[in-house]
């Protein structure tokens, strides 16, 4: 199907109806906005039509997701950053905000790659380091509850170590953590 189908084929196609439906042509299923949402924090990238007249409206969705995330407790945005950012609309320098916006975002995501790689490369031969080693693994699985995809882990061999084993355990207790965490939000 034509309509289906995109310029770039990892792109998933979702349809909104009349009756507010979304529908993934994809999976051939109906999705909600939290399905979006989640859609959206796995890094896959997909494009919202309306399925009457065939018109991108990604943009209205990505907002209606944000504002459910804000109504739902998970408020991200500062009460004065939403007045400065209503404010900015019909101003002269409307057109400039979202290039200034995508690049902060840039700016912030690679800082937050940045500080995580120098830390890293702190611990050395400190006799600390099994233990900055453990914090820093939790540091990248609230990293990734809190920021998905804000962070590629780079495949580095595991040291031969006793400690391997605690490690492991680490990583499964922060595991259910995250699993927690992500029921809470729903």
């Amino acid at each position: 199907m034509a309509e289906t189908a995109s310029s770039d084929d990892n792109t998933v196609i979702i349809k909104k109806y009349a009756n507010r439906r979304l529908y993934n042509t994809r999976s051939s299923s109906y999705i909600t906005l939290d399905h979006l949402a989640k859609m959206t924090r796995e890094g896959v990238d997909y494009k919202v039509l309306d399925a009457k007249s065939g018109a991108d409206i990604t943009h209205t969705i990505l907002t209606q997701i944000i504002m459910e995330e804000e109504t739902n407790g998970e408020q991200m945005l500062p009460v004065n950053f939403l007045r400065e950012l209503i404010g900015m609309y019909g101003n002269s320098m409307q057109s400039l905000i979202p290039h200034y916006l995508e690049a902060s975002m840039e700016n912030f995501r690679a800082n937050q790659s940045k500080l995580a790689k120098a830390f890293e490369d702190s611990l050395g031969n400190n006799p600390l380091a099994k233990l900055a080693e453990q914090n820093m693994a939790m540091f990248r699985a609230a990293s990734a509850a809190f920021m998905p995809g804000a962070e590629k882990p780079e495949a580095k061999p595991a040291a031969p170590s006793e400690d391997t084993g605690d490690l492991a355990s680490l990583k499964e207790q922060m595991a259910a953590m995250q699993k927690k965490l992500d029921a809470l939000g729903k």
